[in-house]
């Protein structure tokens, strides 16, 4: 079932965007590697290494179309989304739908509708679990507030706050605190240290983590 809801919402963006013409049509691609592949404030690869690469097709209308992978503690992930995104003046939006598939560990699979806006320099957003192999994930909720500050020499800084709000009875909430100094190196891509940190008292996720992370795109 959950498949066939896949394949009917990316058919209806793949209509709603075969119905703009190939030069309205960018095409991106992004590549990136780090020294440990954080997600809302949890390792996905028991604090390993991770490589990722990703295809994008945005249109002139707002629509766009991508996919993203990466290795997982547990084989890759893979992901899909699509959505509609816009600017006007200073505010931005973005409204989409995400997919994970995860190769070597189907029962972690599940998908998302998402909702960011951004001002200035401050966004927010939040995304809500739609459908799920394990079925007590539906109905989680994941909520975050950041902001991003331009600095000289191409250095920026940002930080964000997040907070997971799982649906499961007696499943305790989780807030992740992140910050992130990324420095610009032109066509050698972004180079990222982040700090990152959960109110976990327990379990993998408890103590501060430090990575360094590269990206391109192209």
């Amino acid at each position: 079932m959950k498949m066939k809801k896949l394949a009917l919402a990316c058919s209806v963006a793949m209509i709603a965007a075969s119905t703009q013409t190939l030069a309205e049509t960018e095409v991106s691609m992004n590549v990136g590697a780090t020294s440990n592949y954080i997600w809302r404030g949890m390792t996905q690869t028991s604090d390993g290494a991770a490589v990722s690469g990703g295809l994008d097709a945005g249109f002139d209308s707002g629509i766009y179309l991508g996919t993203w992978a990466s290795n997982v503690t547990d084989g890759f992930e893979l992901d899909f989304y699509g959505g509609f995104a816009g600017e006007a003046g200073d505010f931005g939006y973005d409204l989409g739908a995400i997919y994970y598939m995860y190769k070597d560990d189907a029962d972690a699979d599940f998908a998302e509708v998402y909702a960011n806006a951004s001002f200035m320099f401050v966004n927010a957003g939040l995304a809500y679990t739609v459908s799920a192999d394990n079925d007590p994930s539906e109905g989680d909720l994941y909520y975050f507030v950041g902001a991003s500050f331009d600095l000289p020499q191409d250095f920026s800084i940002g930080g964000t706050i997040g907070v997971y709000d799982y649906d499961a009875a007696g499943s305790d909430d989780l807030t992740h605190y992140q910050i992130d100094l990324s420095k610009s190196a032109g066509d050698y891509g972004d180079v990222t240290f982040t700090l990152s940190d959960t109110d976990a008292t327990a379990g993998a996720d408890k103590d501060m983590r430090a990575l360094v992370s590269w990206s391109k795109s192209f």
